[in-house]
């Protein structure tokens, strides 16, 4: 019986939904498959294969829907599937094509001759400019060369002398260099950036530097691909604002949010929006490329109606509509096609064609095919926080606001004619007031996640800061930018409108409620319950059961760090690449060993680095320290000056507290000086200096390093497991401990001296210690050569299994009386990218 004729019966029939809802039911599962594709260690084989059956699937499931409505279930199942599929295999083709264009590992290190294009926007840094470069030719025979490279090229020396009189390079420019690349690779670390997968999404296959001899080449200048012609508009646009606001404090905050070049923006001025929540504002978000849309859109149309033949040509409507989504997706152009933008020009374009084909799509559809879009251009894009809290902001605010205008009570033009001014302004702040709870609520659990903190004067930071940047700052930065061969007092008044809000944000950072809400890093069901939580929260008014969503936010609020047992010891010797910070955590008290080095060009500079986050202490050390809810150190051990082990030290003093220095370094005066007697212990575990003695003069050199013994259950009858931590020693030193006592030596692990440098690690020493597990912390191919294979072969010798973070990574180390467990993150936490050379035995 057909369907018509079941109707004509009297049989009731279900009304079933068209086959076009089937596609977004494949976009929503598109997500998860490549979510699940970015979580694995190795690529699939035949990742086409998946993408293949993917549509296959799509495509059954609307035949299936079509001849057998009945079975609309098992065609939306298969549909999930098939989504799941495609995402699963596109995101594992795009990788592997990806991953294939490589540097050959014969050629690592070695001068390679390549011609090319600079394919991005030079980054600016104290001693020269980084960019990408396109290579269109290798010029030295039998080299294999990735196709795009990001490259230093350094105009100083480490000491500031000038390095290379060539000039800087420039966007768009073409040029013959001589550079040393290196494969990909990053610190890995169970929390922080992986800069592995930001090389992946950005196709950077190597990084590297220029040489001054054989002398770079200039070439001319190329305007293909297009995007060539937007980087030297922004480059020309950077410096004819910096020229400008040469000299004023927030030249920066203008360019970033006229070019997006947030590299502008110094470190100290970061921490005021990190510290009040507004950071989002200095991106070039959906907001500002919905703003400039309308705003052109808005402009056109009054424009266009003046001259009524031109109306009849082209309807101002459809003008100021094609205008608008142009004007927005040469606005996300020139700021570089961030993910933020990206979102917002794919759902504005999507709008656009929508009411030129007079077509009716809802929010949902059009938020779901932005997150398709990007996902389809940038599989990577769920890698970076930026891309969860953008859609879920957007989400947030869309879905309370067709809420909003559902529940609102029709009023004929009558009535609204006779409302106030008041009245008005008094309806935009409450849907004003609800977008801000809405995008506070939505954000919360992913803020947890991904930075362990909340900042308590975010709500009312953002409800003064986000209306006068997004409405007065960014136009007039915009406009700035495209008047940049005209000189007019534009960006001195744009800056002059600037300085009271920054003035104010700046009071809000440093005040009581400048303090963020911290927690240690939740668990993913967590963060899904308290998900669930926010989205029960934002139902309409008068849905039963709302309570129970704060229950459902409490455990991201309750989050304890993973405990240490009385009596056991956690170590967590950190990758920081060369240099050395090991964290040291007990049943209830915190030490650091070591700070880790500073990025910086000096030693000297360890201040400058700290005030711009570049060192480990805030790159590295901090952001652990936050994952796991830490606030407080007990103690901090500096072994000595070298910049290497003490270069992160003033980012983790202004980060957390810190109750008690203890250092070689004389001059350090509010800290304490470490010798040899010192003792303490904390919840069953001990703690001892074995050098420098007391009466050693201290100047904080390699020789006086702090060396540290860590004994956990020894007990008369019982040996226990021991850790040293060495510092920098020199062979000298050690004979001087093996002097006093040899046997005080004897640990199950040991950071070896100096890296595993040939001035340390004697025979006599390594066979004293006994070690079962050697490590050194180091950088990847770094210019010393440590450790050295002769190191590396003694400890071996003793029996020792030698362990070092440029290969394996992060090391962390549960000790217990009985028993050492190691874990090495490269191999725990390893992803498809992570550098395959690095793997390592079990």
């Amino acid at each position: 019986m057909t369907e018509d004729e079941r109707r004509k019966a009297g049989i009731r029939v279900a009304a079933l939904p068209p086959p076009v809802t089937l596609f977004p039911v494949f976009m929503l599962a598109f997500v998860p498959g490549i979510c699940l594709l970015q979580t694995q260690a190795d690529l699939p084989r035949a990742a086409w294969l998946w993408t293949l059956a993917g549509l296959c699937g799509l495509c059954a499931a609307r035949l299936l829907i079509r001849f057998q409505p009945s079975f609309r279930g098992g065609a939306f199942l298969l549909a999930l599937c098939a989504g799941w599929a495609a995402g699963y295999g596109w995101a594992a083709w795009r990788a592997e094509s990806r991953l294939a264009d490589e540097l050959s590992a014969a050629w690592e290190g070695q001068d390679v001759r390549l011609s090319g294009v600079v394919a991005s926007l030079p980054v600016r840094f104290e001693r020269g400019v980084r960019f990408v470069l396109r290579v269109e030719q290798v010029l030295t025979p039998g080299a294999r060369v990735p196709s795009h490279v990001w490259l230093n090229f350094y105009t100083q020396g480490w000491r500031g002398r000038d390095l290379n009189p060539y000039p800087p390079p420039r966007a768009g420019e073409r040029h013959e260099f001589t550079v040393r690349l290196k494969r990909p690779h990053g610190r890995v670390n169970p929390h922080g950036m992986d800069y592995e997968a930001w090389l992946l999404e950005r196709n950077l296959r190597a990084t590297g530097y220029v040489r001054n001899d054989p002398a770079p080449v200039f070439r001319g200048v190329s305007a293909w691909p297009p995007m060539l012609s937007v980087h030297r508009l922004r480059e020309a646009a950077r410096d004819h604002f910096l020229q400008t606001l040469d000299g004023k404090p927030y030249g920066g905050i203008l360019t970033a949010l006229a070019i997006g070049d947030q590299n502008s923006i110094p470190r100290a001025q970061w921490n005021v929006f990190n510290r009040t929540g507004t950071t989002h504002l200095m991106s070039i978000s959906g907001l500002h490329v919905t703003l400039v849309a309308m705003l052109t859109g808005w402009l056109l149309n009054w424009l266009w109606r003046r001259a009524p033949r031109l109306c009849l040509l082209l309807p101002a409507q459809r003008l100021a509509i094609v205008g608008g989504a142009l004007a927005a997706a040469g606005y996300a152009l020139l700021s570089g096609l961030n993910v933020p933008a990206q979102r917002a020009t794919l759902m504005l374009l999507t709008v656009a064609l929508a009411l030129l084909l007079s077509r009716r799509i809802g929010l949902g559809r059009i938020l779901l095919l932005a997150l398709f879009g990007v996902l389809l251009l940038d599989p990577w894009a769920v890698l970076a926080s930026g891309f969860w809290l953008s859609f879920c902001t957007v989400t947030a605010i869309c879905w309370v606001g067709l809420h909003a205008l559902q529940s609102e009570k029709p009023a004929d033009d009558g009535q609204d004619k006779k409302r106030s001014l008041r009245q008005r302004l008094g309806g935009w702040f409450v849907a004003f007031m609800r977008t801000q709870w809405a995008a506070m609520l939505a954000t919360l659990p992913l803020l947890f996640f991904f930075f362990q903190r909340f900042p308590l004067n975010s709500p009312l930071a953002n409800l003064l800061a986000i209306p006068w940047v997004s409405f007065v700052i960014t136009p007039l930065c915009l406009l700035a930018a495209l008047l940049s061969g005209i000189s007019t007092p534009l960006l001195g008044w744009t800056h002059m409108l600037l300085t009271p809000l920054m003035a104010l944000l700046e009071y809000f950072a440093d005040g009581p409620l400048g303090l963020p809400w911290q927690a240690p890093a939740p668990s993913l069901w967590r963060v899904a319950l308290a998900g669930c939580g926010v989205l029960l929260l934002l139902m309409p008014r008068g849905l039963p059961g709302k309570g129970a969503a704060l229950v459902m936010l409490l455990p991201l609020f309750l989050m304890s760090a993973p405990p240490v047992a009385p009596g056991n010891l956690r170590l967590s010797v950190l990758d920081v690449g060369q240099g050395q910070a090991a964290l040291l955590e007990t049943a209830e008290h915190r030490l650091l060993y070591d700070a880790g080095p500073g990025y910086g060009p000096t030693a000297a500079d360890s201040q400058a680095q700290a005030e711009e986050g570049r060192d480990a202490g805030a790159q590295v050390i901090l952001p652990h320290l936050a994952a796991l809810g830490i606030a407080r150190l007990d103690a901090l051990v500096v072994s000595h000056r070298d910049n290497d082990h003490s270069g992160g030290m003033a980012s983790i003093r202004a980060g957390v507290k810190v109750e008690k220095l203890v250092s070689s370094v004389p001059e350090w005066v509010e800290g304490e000086l470490c010798r040899r007697g010192q003792n303490w212990e904390w919840d069953g575990v001990r703690f001892e200096f074995l050098y420098p003695p007391p009466d050693k003069p201290l100047k904080g050199e390699n020789g006086d390093s702090c060396l540290l013994k860590v004994s956990v259950g020894v007990t008369p009858t019982s040996p226990g497991q021991r850790v040293l931590l060495t510092g920098d020693l020199y062979a000298r030193e050690e004979r001087r401990v093996l002097a006093e006592d040899p046997a005080t030596l004897a640990a199950e692990v040991i950071l070896v001296p100096h890296h595993g440098s040939r001035s340390s690690s004697s025979p006599p020493f390594v066979a004293a210690v006994n070690a079962r597990w050697a490590i050194a912390s180091v950088g990847y191919r770094n210019r010393f050569g440590h450790p050295r294979p002769e190191v590396v072969e003694r400890y071996a010798r003793q029996g020792a299994r030698f362990l070092r973070t440029d290969r394996d990574g992060a090391l962390i180390l549960d000790v217990t009386p009985e028993r050492v467990n190691v874990r090495r993150w490269r191999q725990e936490a390893r992803r498809y990218w992570h550098s395959g050379d690095m793997k390592t035995e079990d």
